[in-house]
């Protein structure tokens, strides 16, 4: 037998495992590679299943029908950056309210009128009385139905959707649990911003004309705000009304001892404009019409036949002059009937309230920026500061003044409690260094021709002011805003100063007072 040396067997194993080494060394490399980034896309698919889940659960089952008091109703909660309630009145619109702020908005159908509830009410006017307490306990049911039942749908919905991702049970059950104590969250943040106020700056959307109904008058909404439920029946009785009336729009009936002013501005030849102010006067019952300049495009002569109908929109047009707005322009409008021109201060009093105003230092039709322009509105300005000082030394104050530039309006700042003015074509409100509110009108002729130069056509924009009758101080306004060229949609909201918000505690001083102690 043939002895191999040792060195020879050494040399022939390590031949031997040489391969099987090398085979097995970048085996253990890759795995260690592979798991890092699976944790994240782990957390981030859950996430999105959970989402995706709980949306699908809410809408396909997340919604219950609750009948609230006459009317059929159906609440749904629906995922939103914003939140808030959206209550959509069938064929009205659509009435938002900013109630609170939490990924979840809250959506309330009205389906129809129940005949037999709807017929009881209008037989039995006596029960009006009691509706607020019925809605209220309606609602409450309502909410807590449709809590219960979204919980049911999120959790039902995220599982189902793991189970068909995952195929693991307990994955699923993850999910389910995920969903539930996202809409926990979602709730308890919507609980801890509730604002019932939010129904005294509605958001009003579709037919323009049946909005003043719904959202209640300057005055009664102001003195007689108590809780959110009550308005919510009162908006349930002018919708029972309104149906009743076989879908005919309730007229408005404004408080007696509220003066309404429309303002305008900024109209740029729009002869859509004058069908438009016609039926919010007619609507709304406007005392007084406030034109704050930019009438016309080029104050031409042969452009003075646009003012025409300015005569037959039934209120008194007070007017001041823009910069698209000649003095050939003025001449005209002076010699209108009804038509007041105001301009270096001069003052009128129409409908309880006194006005004053100035025209535009310049005349630009062709859009330019002459040198010295902003000076020459803060001169603007000044004049018209020193009128409202020398009338208010006369015992004869003025409420409102109006001037088309921002610009100059500022300069009024501490002398009247109000200025109105235009030429942004955007609608701004801001309370002054000291005290005086400005409210910058946008276009209420949509930019006139000039609609058609943009991405999309600028909205007609105006709104009517709420005063009151003895302090003749701002209370409330609507601000209206129309879809431009070729839209038709229509928008309505609320606003009111702060003195008049629920829980303010100083009252809204007369305007003879200083207008530098006025709160804002």
């Amino acid at each position: 037998m043939v002895r191999v040396p040792s060195a020879v067997v050494n040399v022939l194993h390590r031949l031997r495992r040489v391969p099987r080494h090398r085979t097995r060394r970048p085996a253990p490399a890759a795995p260690a590679l592979a798991p890092r980034p699976r944790p994240l896309v782990r957390a981030l698919g859950l996430v999105a299943v959970v989402v995706l889940g709980a949306w699908l659960g809410l809408l396909v089952v997340g919604n219950v029908r609750v009948p609230v008091g006459p009317m059929d109703t159906t609440m749904t909660l629906r995922p939103s950056l914003t939140g808030g309630t959206k209550i959509n009145i069938s064929p009205l619109g659509a009435l938002q309210l900013d109630s609170h702020t939490a990924p979840v908005r809250l959506d309330v159908n009205i389906d129809q009128l129940d005949p037999d509830r709807s017929r009881a009410l209008v037989d039995h006017p006596e029960r009006l009385s009691g509706l607020q307490d019925e809605v209220a306990q309606d609602i409450a049911r309502g909410t807590a139905g449709l809590a219960v039942r979204s919980g049911v749908a999120v959790v039902t919905g995220a599982t189902a959707l793991g189970l068909a991702v995952y195929r693991r049970p307990r994955r699923a059950l993850a999910a389910g649990g995920l969903a539930l104590a996202l809409l926990a969250a979602s709730g308890g943040t919507a609980y801890a911003t509730w604002n019932p106020d939010s129904v005294l700056e509605p958001r009003f959307s579709g037919l323009l004309s049946s909005a003043p109904s719904l959202v209640g008058d300057a005055r009664s909404i102001v003195t007689e705000f108590d809780v959110y439920q009550k308005e919510l029946a009162r908006l349930v009785t002018n919708v029972t009304k309104l149906y009743d009336a076989t879908s005919t729009l309730p007229a408005y009936q404004p408080d007696p001892t509220t003066i309404r002013v429309l303002h305008v501005s900024d109209i740029h030849l729009n002869p859509a404009s004058w069908k438009i102010i016609a039926s919010l006067v007619e609507q709304y019952r406007v005392d007084v019409i406030v034109d704050s300049g930019d009438t016309m495009d080029h104050g031409t002569a042969a452009e003075n036949g646009f003012l025409d109908p300015v005569e037959d929109l039934g209120a008194p047009y007070v007017w001041v002059r823009g910069n698209h707005d000649s003095l050939v322009t003025q001449r005209y409008l002076a010699r209108m009937e009804n038509v007041h021109v105001l301009d270096d201060g001069r003052a009128v009093t129409l409908a309880g309230l006194r006005f004053a105003g100035i025209g535009d230092p310049q005349f630009t039709p062709d859009r330019s920026k002459p040198s010295g322009a902003e000076q020459s509105q803060e001169l603007a300005g000044a004049r018209l500061a020193s009128a409202l000082r020398d009338q208010r030394a006369a015992g004869t104050p003025v409420d409102v003044a109006v001037a088309h530039e921002p610009s100059a309006a500022r300069e009024v700042d501490g002398t009247v409690p109000l200025v109105l003015s235009g030429h942004l074509h955007r609608e701004k409100t801001e309370v002054m260094k000291y005290g005086t509110r400005l409210r910058v009108e946008g276009s209420t002729g949509g930019s006139g021709l000039r609609a058609v130069e943009g991405a999309y056509p600028d909205p007609i924009e105006t709104s009517i002011l709420y005063f009151d009758r003895d302090t003749r101080r701002l209370q409330a306004w609507d601000s209206i805003e129309l879809g431009g060229l070729g839209l038709t949609t229509a928008e309505v909201s609320r606003h009111l100063p702060k003195e008049n918000q629920p829980g303010a505690t100083t009252p809204p001083r007369p305007s003879s007072a200083t207008p530098s102690t006025t709160s804002p």
